[in-house]
């Protein structure tokens, strides 16, 4: 099949991630694309497994034995996608029309997996002389929590391993996400945690008989907006992916607008450059709030993802780029704001860098879309970059 081929086939495939949101419906989690990945790797022929991860949602993940001298590659591409409300296209019926593909995960990321597997399947069936083994990871819930790398980065972390093929930690890795065909070498991470307020409820006719913690809140607000935009003014900022950020997105308090509110809490979202510490970042960020309100309580980060340094991925990286180059003409390396799985890869101590087809800015749309020729350059240029020597 062609790189198109596959991704209509996937996008048709639902596998959305609900977010934290109740799933509902027969559209939720990324069971029946894991079951699709199966069959097609059995069908190849190559040495496979499936991993649960969380009830329901596994990795699968696939080795093509390359030469016994060479290193071995990681290719990683997430099953999930982000939900479908608001879209204005069919989202699980792919739709080609001015040399591009549209539908949930078209550019976010099925169509890099599209890509890894075309170029996994052409590798299996042409053999080239010299090169790596290659391993396909097709991990899970990449979109809320990112439990599936998480996990992977545990199977040559951990003795005795949970994956027969990948109990050794790999030589490099290149993770799918729409990088427009540059090369990242760089990215922020991403730390997101809840902070509480608790305070005494009491009809709101007499609140001077309750504590708001509504207000206890407002406070606490307050101060991490003034920190936000420190963080923005801010000269110390990596010179490829800038500086971090903080953000408050959620907020939720009380239960009636006649009484007074015993409880709220908030949602952060703070970016981390290269070189910070989640955990360091976080008991900073904790300080600054308890010292606005004595009572405030934090839950643990439901995610903690580091940012992707570019101290050890440039020989990776300048022989991607070289490859590209060759195949689509000169593109560049690059630092980008948005996370991904690279970074507890690289962090697993892997080399890795972040490449694919497709723009971040037509992820998680209303019309997302994929234009065809990059997918097949990025088909093109995986294969290329496992074929060529490499001992």
């Amino acid at each position: 099949m062609t790189p198109s081929e596959l991704l209509c086939q996937l996008i048709s495939i639902p596998s959305v991630n609900p977010m934290g949101r109740e799933a509902s419906g027969d559209i939720c989690f990324e069971h029946r694309l894991s079951d699709w990945l199966v069959e097609f790797f059995k069908n190849l022929g190559v040495a496979y497994e499936r991993i649960e991860v969380l009830p329901g949602r596994d990795n699968v993940i696939a080795r093509y034995e390359g030469h016994v001298a060479a290193p071995t590659v990681l290719w990683d591409a997430h099953q999930d996608t982000v939900p479908v409300d608001g879209m204005t296209v069919a989202p699980f019926k792919p739709t080609i029309n001015g040399g591009r593909i549209y539908g949930r995960g078209a550019t976010d990321v099925k169509g890099g997996l599209a890509c890894m597997l075309h170029a996994f399947e052409r590798l299996v069936l042409e053999s080239p002389a010299d090169a790596p083994s290659v391993i396909m990871s097709c991990s899970c819930d990449e979109e809320a929590t990112a439990t599936g790398v998480q996990a992977l980065v545990n199977y040559w972390q951990a003795k005795p391993s949970r994956s027969r093929l990948l109990a050794i930690r790999p030589s490099m890795a290149i993770v799918a996400e729409p990088t427009e065909l540059d090369v990242v070498v760089a990215h922020r991470g991403v730390l997101r945690f809840r902070a509480h307020t608790t305070g005494k409820a009491c009809h709101s006719s007499q609140s001077e008989n309750g504590i708001n913690a509504i207000y206890k809140m407002a406070q606490v607000i307050d101060r991490l907006a003034l920190h936000a935009k420190e963080l923005e003014q801010d000269p110390n900022v990596h010179p490829l992916c800038g500086g971090a950020r903080l953000s408050v997105g959620r907020i939720d308090g009380g239960v009636a607008v006649n009484v007074v509110p015993d409880h709220c809490w908030i949602e952060i979202d703070r970016r981390l450059m290269p070189g910070e510490e989640p955990d360091a970042v976080k008991a900073r960020l904790q300080a600054m709030m308890a010292g606005q309100v004595s009572d405030i309580h934090f839950d643990p980060p439901w995610l903690s993802s580091p940012a992707l340094g570019d101290g050890d991925n440039t020989e990776l990286a300048d022989r991607l780029l070289a490859c590209v180059n060759r195949v689509v003409g000169e593109r560049r390396k690059i630092g980008v704001p948005f996370g991904t799985n690279a970074s507890s890869i690289s962090a697993a101590g892997v080399p890795s860098v972040v490449f694919g087809p497709g723009s971040i800015a037509q992820a998680h749309t209303c019309d997302e879309f994929i234009d065809i020729s990059q997918l097949d350059a990025a088909a093109e240029i995986f294969f290329q970059f496992c074929s060529s020597h490499f001992q």
